[in-house]
């Protein structure tokens, strides 16, 4: 046992002299202009601004955040697209905003014009009430849309405005779906009770721990990490999910070295959990979910090119 511990930090040393080794191969060429997608205290806010707290600290970069949000993060690629690609400019968005929000907006842009870094954390896509209106399940719910109540529901997308739907036609209710800008959003209208569900992608942890607040059912293809007895949406129905993740990318053509030594910078903080983003990334999101280079680039591509098929189920 003491030899396999001892292999194992040995190879965590190294893990973490590979990682010091990339980065010092490559040096920005001057501060780097962090784009946030999503509004100030949300998780990708906070998640983008530890990790450029944590990345200032180990290698002595110079990261300034900003905040350019709106369509779900279409603004800042819209903005960031033919910014320089020198490394010097990245975004802190969702996958979802590569692929159906992009998608959607129309906008002449595809995933191919940017350049992706890496995903941080997988979202923990839940539809969760407050546990004082006594629902368990999703099942719950839909009984108390069957006897008559007209149940509010939260979504912070369009993707989600969508998903709700199909949930609701898969359940044989109709949900009256209120559509707000995060899930922040979401929470506070749960929370108050102007909303009697709402999709939530992580931010209810704390809440669900607490006994506060109960996640009815998982939107992703898998279960939640905090609830897995909650049915996912295949379960109920719903041939589409929620999948997706917190991600960086850059303007695309960025150089492979300016590419690869920004992403390992930024997947080894999220990966930690004992640095302030990898923390909050282990409590909020069940862990880090890593997905780098010619994977993350087929994801995305994909998450792009399935929308349409979302968008016609919703539309009939």
């Amino acid at each position: 046992m003491k030899n396999l511990i001892t292999a194992a930090i040995a190879a965590f040393g190294i893990a973490v002299s590979a990682v010091s080794a990339t980065a010092a191969d490559w040096t920005p060429p001057g501060p780097i202009k962090l784009m946030i997608g999503f509004g100030a205290g949300g998780g990708a806010d906070t998640q983008a601004r530890l990790i450029a707290e944590e990345i200032e600290a180990r290698t002595g970069w110079q990261i300034i955040p900003e905040q350019v949000t709106g369509k779900g993060g279409v603004n800042l690629l819209n903005e960031m697209k033919d910014m320089p690609n020198d490394g010097s400019v990245i975004g802190m968005v969702v996958s979802e905003s590569l692929g159906y929000n992009l998608y959607s907006s129309k906008a002449d842009m595809t995933p191919a014009d940017f350049t992706s870094l890496t995903t941080t954390a997988g979202f923990q896509m839940g539809v969760v009430s407050q546990s004082s209106k006594g629902w368990t399940s999703i099942s719950d719910a839909v009984a108390a849309a069957k006897a008559g109540e007209q149940l509010r529901f939260g979504a912070m997308s369009q993707r989600l405005v969508d998903l709700a739907y199909l949930l609701g036609k898969a359940q044989g209710v109709e949900f009256n779906i209120i559509s707000v800008k995060g899930g922040k959003d979401v929470m506070n209208g749960v929370t108050a009770g102007d909303m009697d569900l709402g999709f939530m992608a992580g931010i209810q942890g704390k809440g669900v721990a607490a006994g506060d607040l109960v996640n009815l059912a998982s939107a992703l293809s898998t279960p939640l990490v905090q609830t897995p007895d909650a049915p996912t949406f295949a379960d109920l129905g719903v041939a589409f999910n929620s999948d997706g993740y917190f991600m960086f990318a850059g303007p695309a053509g960025m150089p492979e070295d300016a590419r690869t030594a920004l992403t390992e910078a930024i997947a080894s903080i999220a990966s930690d959990p004992a640095t302030k983003a990898g923390g909050l990334i282990q409590k909020a999101f069940g862990g880090a979910s890593i997905i780098k280079g010619a994977e993350l680039d087929a994801l995305v591509a994909k998450q792009f090119e399935d929308s349409a098929a979302l968008i016609k189920a919703a539309s009939e």
